[in-house]
Order: structure tokens, then sequence, then C-alpha cells
């Protein structure tokens, strides 16, 4: 294992191991993104995927919002993104602006030209240098996070060849082949294990797990199909980082739009962390998840886009929701999904600077 500079600032595993903090800690999904002008630079030179393959890129833009918000911004989140795992899986990924697939899996026959067993330290151990590098490069100011995609999820990006409003193709797998399904969720839970693995061995101090779509299938449906890769995933890799003597990080699982499975969740799922979405109030997410669990969210992207005033308003607001009264205790600030790119990078400043006020013991 490499050596790191020593971390200066451990507010946020803190709080995902459910611990009281002085202050909520804050970063937010996509702070390396498009609306930082910073990255729109590096971006006119290079393509999507050419930068997660670039180490030193991929740092660059990973260290990006932490320059920007030093001091403010509690976690850096590496810059990659989850469609590599169907890329180690053999599938072509095009980005033109939205993830494009040429050759999508549309029959239970095409899962044979995946590809049959991955090496997934080979495949993408790019992402695994880029986190190495840029652990150095942070100096020990914020923990670095890694991540992948969840397994539904990914599955439906795979079958739906990009992004879908309908889910039509991947659901007509689900109901029409539930065995060669949960056969595919297993394979692509399977890389995910090893991924993060690598990740956690090349630096990263804490995992999450993206369940973009989970709110896209009934309470019934998301238990049978996405729960139990979701469990393969969080138990799998406790049980490779135990076998090689690696210590655990807190594994963080952000199943959007499910919560009315929060407390399933937090109960069976084996996460120490659950992130929530903007549909649900902090207060009744406490309630669902019953101390079991950290929770991070989850404050709307949208309300960036309403001045200075409105995200006070609304930061104070979720801010009395986690604490209930109390100081803060297991909550990691947050948006309830990924900042979108027309955010001017001084609201988001303002935001931090709230959370900080307003989540303060």
């Amino acid at each position: 294992m490499t050596t790191f500079p020593p971390l200066k600032n451990d507010l946020i595993l803190r709080a995902a191991r459910g611990e009281e903090t002085e202050r909520a800690p804050v970063w937010v999904m996509r702070q390396a993104g498009r609306y930082l002008p910073e990255f729109q630079a590096v971006r006119a030179h290079h393509s999507f995927f050419e930068i997660c393959r670039t180490p030193a890129l991929a740092k660059e833009l990973t260290l990006q919002p932490i320059r920007r918000y030093s001091g403010l911004i509690d976690a850096a989140i590496i810059f990659s993104d989850i469609l590599v795992v169907p890329q180690a899986l053999g599938m072509e990924v095009q980005m033109n602006p939205g993830p494009h697939f040429p050759e999508p899996l549309n029959v239970p026959a095409d899962v044979e030209r995946l590809t049959k067993d991955v090496d997934v330290d080979k495949a993408l151990g790019y992402v695994y240098e880029a986190i190495t590098q840029t652990r150095q490069a942070l100096d020990g100011e914020v923990p670095l996070i890694g991540f992948c995609g969840a397994p539904w999820t990914l599955f439906s990006y795979m079958i739906e060849g990009g992004g879908t409003k309908t889910f039509q193709k991947c659901k007509t797998w689900l109901f029409k082949y539930p065995d060669e399904s949960k056969a595919l969720l297993n394979r692509i839970s399977d890389v995910c294990v090893d991924f993060l693995v690598g990740q956690i061995k090349a630096g990263a101090q804490l995992v999450q797990v993206f369940d973009s779509w989970a709110g896209e299938l009934s309470p019934h449906h998301f238990e049978e199909f996405s729960l139990p890769s979701l469990q393969r995933i969080s138990s799998g890799v406790r049980s490779k980082l135990a076998a090689a003597n690696i210590p655990a990080v807190p594994m963080t699982l952000f199943p959007k739009g499910a919560n009315s499975q929060l407390a399933q969740l937090a109960e069976t799922a084996g996460y120490d962390v659950l992130g929530i979405d903007w549909c649900i109030e902090p207060a009744d997410a406490r309630v669902a998840v019953g101390g079991k669990v950290a929770l991070q969210g989850n404050m709307d992207p949208g309300v960036l886009y309403g001045g200075r005033e409105a995200i006070e308003r609304e930061v104070k607001r979720m801010a009395e929701g986690f604490k209930g009264g109390k100081g803060p205790k297991a909550w990691i600030a947050n948006l309830g999904h990924g900042i979108t790119p027309g955010v001017n990078p001084d609201d988001l400043r303002w935001f931090f600077e709230c959370v900080h006020k307003y989540s303060a013991a």
C-alpha cells in the first residue's frame, strides 16, 4: 500500500461512522463538473473519456473544486464515470454529450458479447492511478471518495443504449427474462466489487454506489432485482478487504427515488450511509432509518438557481430537519442529486457557507 500524507480533515469520515460532528461535512455530487469555467477550459481540449483515462487530467478536474472552495468543502470525489464498468465488460460507450451505446444488449443472447472474465485491475487501472495521484496531491486536505454505479442503473444503460424516460427495454428484460436479468445483475455486481476494492487499495477513503434509477422500480421489484446486487456489493467489498487485511472504509449507497425503501435499506443493504434525494423530508428519513445509518443529502439542486436568499432559507430548513433540535450527527450535507451545469460557482460557494453556518452545533 502507498503511504499518503496525513489527513487534516476527517469530518466526513466521522459523520459517515454515525458520530456527532461540530458541523455537517459538505460536498456535492458532480462537484468536478461543467458549472466550473476551469473545468470547461480543460474539457475544450479533451474528450470526456480521454479525461477519465488520463490520470493527470482526472486528478486536475478532481482538485478544481477543492482549490476553488478550499476550507469550505470536506471531500473530493475522483473524476470518473459510472459507465467505465460497462466498458470494462467490453461494451463501447460514447459521450456526445450524453451517454450512447452503439451496440446495446437487445436480447439475453447478446450477453455472450460481454467479456467473460474481466480483469478489472487491468481494464480500470487508470482510475486507480488517478486516485493514487489525487490522494497525494490533496496533501491530506480532505478525504477522497471513490465510486461506481449500481448494477440496476448500469443494467438499464447497457440495455437501453443510453438515458431513457420509459425504461421500456430494460423492464422488458426484468419481466420477460427475470433469470437472465438476475444473472447479468450479478455479473455487473462482481465487477463493481473488484472495482471498489481496487479503488480503496489505490487510496479512496470512502466509496459510494450510485443507484440513479432506483426510484424507477416498484418497492417489490426493487427488492427482487436491485437490492440483492447492492447487498452483494457491500458484503463482497467488506469480505475482500478483510481477507487482504485492509481496513474497511465507509460505504455510501445513493438509491435515488427509493424513499419508501429507506427503512429496509438501513436494515439490510449493508452500507454505512444512505444518500437521499429532495423528495423526502430529512426528519422523515431520520425516522425511517432509525439511527442505523448516517444520511447524506438532500437539497434540491434547483434551489441553487434561486438566489442567495432562497439558498440560505433552504439550507437552514434542511439543517433543522437533519438536526432535529440537536447537534449535527451522522449527517453529510449534499444536494439531492448532482449539481447542474448552469449554476453560478459563487452561488455554490454561498451554499457551502450557509451549510457551515446552519449545520454548526
